[in-house]
């Protein structure tokens, strides 16, 4: 979420609520695209009328889809949703949105392992704020990633990175530069 901290939680509440209306309705989890699309429609009527103000928060959803994999969608204030393979949001969300485009047309990271994916992310905010990161001013978050405990498979859950794994990747960046 990128906006208003109160538009951010009434966003949060009414998207927890929709989810959990459509599992109790279909009896299983609601897919990204279809979250996307239902809050983009309810913040699309917040601009048809005049005494109801817009919502100043911009979304950012991410999941791990049984049939269609790794999906991250975004959506706007306006009501437009659209998925990406990566995405910014915030001050300098172009400068590293153009930056994200560079390196995913060269497909280097395209198809790559999360530790891949979350170096990326960190050189992609490194250059764009131009900060070299220590490991204790990240945090960061993978969805169906290496599971925690450690054993075979691919975990379809979120977790966030310890202070080690993300030392791990400044030192792999570190290594390549």
């Amino acid at each position: 979420m990128t906006g208003s901290i109160a538009d951010a939680r009434a966003s949060v509440d009414r998207a927890r609520g929709e989810a959990a209306e459509f599992r109790y309705k279909y009896g299983y989890e609601m897919p990204c695209d279809v979250l996307a699309k239902r809050l983009g429609n309810i913040n699309q009527v917040y601009t048809q009328r005049a005494y109801m103000r817009p919502l100043g928060v911009a979304t950012t959803l991410v999941s791990v889809d049984s049939e269609k994999g790794p999906q991250l969608y975004k959506v706007d204030p306006a009501g437009y949703y659209i998925g990406y393979k990566a995405t910014a949001s915030g001050p300098k969300q172009q400068e590293a949105i153009t930056y994200l485009e560079k390196k995913l047309k060269n497909k280097e990271y395209a198809d790559g392992s999360w530790e891949d994916v979350v170096e990326l992310g960190i050189t992609a905010l490194s250059n764009v704020l131009s900060v070299d990161f220590k490991k204790h001013e990240l945090e960061i978050g993978i969805v169906g990633g290496p599971r925690a405990d450690g054993q075979e498979g691919t975990d379809i859950g979120f977790r966030s990175l310890t202070e080690e794994e993300i030392d791990e990747r400044l030192q792999a960046i570190s290594e390549k530069d």
